[in-house]
């Protein structure tokens, strides 16, 4: 190796390891009740990088560094425990990562329940679910027990998906059963209607566990990520095999505490209307008037009340201004009820 880089990288490791110990120091000091792990600081060393001139480097792989370097501090002070709908190899297992880094302590779950439940218990810091795809639509499992929780959603983290069809068999035409998640299944399915027309269609909880499951078969294969067929000693047939190529997963990260503003930030609620003419209007008068930025709504049947339904909204601002606190104020005058899942910054 040339001489003159290898200089600049014993210069380039010292200034890392100073920079850590910085950090970790930092933390240390944090006043008391303030979380070790931030999506406000995240979001503010992300805005920072982005700033700069990277030359030739991508921001992406600057943030990547960064963002390792970052959940290596935390975790030297207190390294947070993450449950994830596991087992590793999921996209969950990779959100989860591309958020904490490869030092927090990961528990994988067999369901979205179980991660609710993992973090309710204490027996996890942080959750990370899935809650809608760009091309599949909302995850209605995670809108479900957003219903119920008293935790808050603290991060979104929207992550690329792609999916490899893997097997034991190097055959395409040897597959007589298929293997995924009901979501992915969905974000493929002009693909494997032409490819694999006749193939039986099998669903399970995770796209890791349909690697595990094919295996054991000869006879079959899955539809996940590359890193799973990695982690099963499988094959790959094909990738991108996804139907668009625009295709990603929002996440939210849960917890037990808010966050505050971030100067960019999303608010997440749930409400019902009140039965009347106008209602879903009325709703969103307020947000209209106040110069709000409605990002997301979806409605889910309540599942007490046959035939009514709950709104999960998402828009721009943060639960604390003073403009979102009057129009959520004027908005409750329409309903039966509200909760807000939490505040957090927006990632897009």
């Amino acid at each position: 190796m040339d001489k003159r880089i290898e200089e600049l990288d014993k210069k380039i490791v010292g200034l890392l390891a100073e920079r850590c110990k910085m950090q970790i120091e930092e933390l240390k000091n944090l006043p008391q009740g303030d979380e070790i792990f931030s999506a406000a600081r995240a979001k503010e060393l992300a805005s920072f990088l982005e700033s700069l001139d990277t030359g030739p480097l991508s921001v992406d792989v600057v943030k990547k560094i960064f963002s390792e370097l970052s959940a290596f501090s935390i975790s030297a002070v207190k390294p947070p425990s993450v449950a994830y709908l596991g087992p590793e190899g999921t996209f969950t297992h990779s959100a989860m990562l591309e958020v904490f880094g490869g030092s927090a302590s990961g528990i994988p779950v067999r369901s979205i329940h179980d991660v609710f439940v993992e973090v309710e218990t204490g027996r996890a810091d942080y959750g990370v679910v899935p809650v809608e795809n760009s091309t599949e639509g909302a995850v209605t499992y995670t809108l479900d027990e957003l219903m119920d929780t008293e935790l808050k959603i603290t991060a979104e983290k929207y992550l690329r998906v792609t999916y490899s069809l893997v097997s034991v068999t190097k055959d395409m035409k040897g597959i007589k059963k298929l293997y995924s998640h009901p979501q992915s299944f969905g974000q493929c399915k002009e693909w494997i209607r032409k490819n694999l027309p006749n193939v039986e269609m099998h669903s399970v909880s995770s796209t890791s566990l349909a690697a595990e499951t094919a295996s054991w078969d000869k006879f079959a294969a899955a539809v996940t990520s590359h890193a799973s067929a990695q982690i099963y000693g499988l094959n790959v047939l094909a990738t991108n095999i996804e139907d668009s190529r625009q295709n990603y997963t929002r996440f939210f990260v849960i917890g037990e505490h808010d966050n505050p503003p971030s100067g960019r930030d999303k608010t997440s609620i749930i409400c019902a209307v009140r039965d009347k003419p106008g209602a879903l209007f009325d709703l969103l008068g307020p947000f209209n008037r106040a110069g709000i930025n409605m990002t997301k709504i979806e409605s889910r049947p309540d599942k007490k009340k046959m035939w009514e339904y709950n709104f999960f909204i998402d828009f721009i601002g943060h639960r604390d201004s003073t403009i979102v606190r009057s129009a959520v104020e004027k908005m409750k005058e329409d309903l039966i009820f509200l909760k807000v899942l939490g505040s957090y910054p927006a990632e897009k």
